[in-house]
């Protein structure tokens, strides 16, 4: 069963037409590449009426074969000396069969083999751009854009919701780091390391979490409804599940936030911001679907939503959808 979900594409045989393909083979009349086509497959074309049986025609009686040359016919003289052919009727210098088309040095045929091309074209047949429910994959400058912009979002949330804890964490680090500053600045060659107070330690641990907790609260009910967090809504880009276009439910879009979210709890040894650089990236190492690890949890895929796009295949069966689950 082919892993490419039905829709149009560009004919691999003329890529300036396209055609239908319906999953398993290509259906319909190619028309033009920039054309707009239908929702759905092709319209089924008529069948030709049924001509009158045409009266047999007889078979044509074979030409006797004359037993000799015609009268006057002589051989043709030889060429003259040094005569060649014209520059169009002969290969240029150092032409050479494409490798495609000549056997590697010392292959036989097996005893009573056909020979015959590993495919039906000259050429490799083109792989067509994954469009899941018929919608192009966002691309990968628009989803950062996206994501910078929930971040400024998060932090703004952040500003008003974390900011008195931030504030009393501040009051007791500074003095602190000012006593480190002097003894640094005067040259103090044993500085007294200062010991954070108990208040400090409780306030890192409430700022993480609020943090967390505010992440989780912004992105994960977003995408579960509309699949759009501000940053995707203003770049025109959408989560969708790999198998319908409907929402993606709470515990989906929990299961996607959350192998990139939990990490920031662990923003204190550094470790969290280095997985979370690696997710981010991570859509690189997939050339196909463009899919993030926490979108290959989830079973999601990220696509661009210009306004007034509609998705032309509702539900993908069996599936037959890219890359999606089986």
């Amino acid at each position: 069963m082919s892993s490419v979900s039905a829709g149009w594409y560009k004919d691999p045989a003329d890529t300036s037409t396209q055609r239908y393909w319906d999953g398993e083979g290509w259906v319909g009349k190619a028309i033009p590449a920039d054309a707009v086509p239908p929702d759905g497959p092709p319209p089924a074309e008529p069948e030709p009426p049924a001509a009158e049986a045409a009266p047999p025609v007889p078979a044509p009686q074979p030409a006797p074969v004359p037993a000799g040359p015609p009268p006057g016919w002589a051989p043709q003289p030889p060429p003259p000396p040094g005569w060649q052919p014209p520059p169009g009727m002969q290969p240029p210098p150092g032409w050479q069969p494409p490798s495609g088309l000549q056997p590697p040095p010392g292959w036989q045929p097996a005893p009573g083999a056909q020979p015959m091309h590993a495919h039906p074209y000259p050429y490799p047949m083109p792989m067509p751009e994954a469009r899941p429910h018929g919608m192009a994959l966002a691309g990968l400058g628009r989803r950062l854009t996206a994501r910078l912009i929930d971040i400024a979002a998060v932090l703004l949330l952040n500003v008003v919701v974390n900011g008195y804890f931030v504030y009393l964490y501040l009051q007791d680090f500074w003095p602190i780091f000012t006593a480190a500053w002097e003894q640094a600045m005067a040259g103090s060659t044993q500085p007294v390391m200062q010991q954070g107070t108990p208040r400090m330690s409780t306030l890192s641990v409430a700022i993480v979490m609020i943090a967390t907790l505010l992440w989780l609260v912004y992105e994960a009910p977003s995408i579960a409804g509309s699949g759009q967090t501000l940053g995707k809504r203003i770049m025109g880009i959408k989560v969708v599940a790999m198998e319908r276009t409907g929402e993606l439910g709470f515990a989906r879009a929990f299961t996607r936030w959350a192998r990139l979210g939990m990490w920031t709890l662990f923003w204190w040894c550094c470790v969290g911001l280095i997985v979370q650089f690696l997710y981010s990236l991570s859509p690189l190492f997939d050339s196909r679907l463009r899919q993030a690890w926490h979108d290959k949890a989830a079973g999601t895929v990220v696509v661009a939503v210009p306004p007034g796009t509609k998705p032309t295949v509702e539900t993908a069966t069996r599936g037959d959808n890219p890359g999606g689950p089986q």
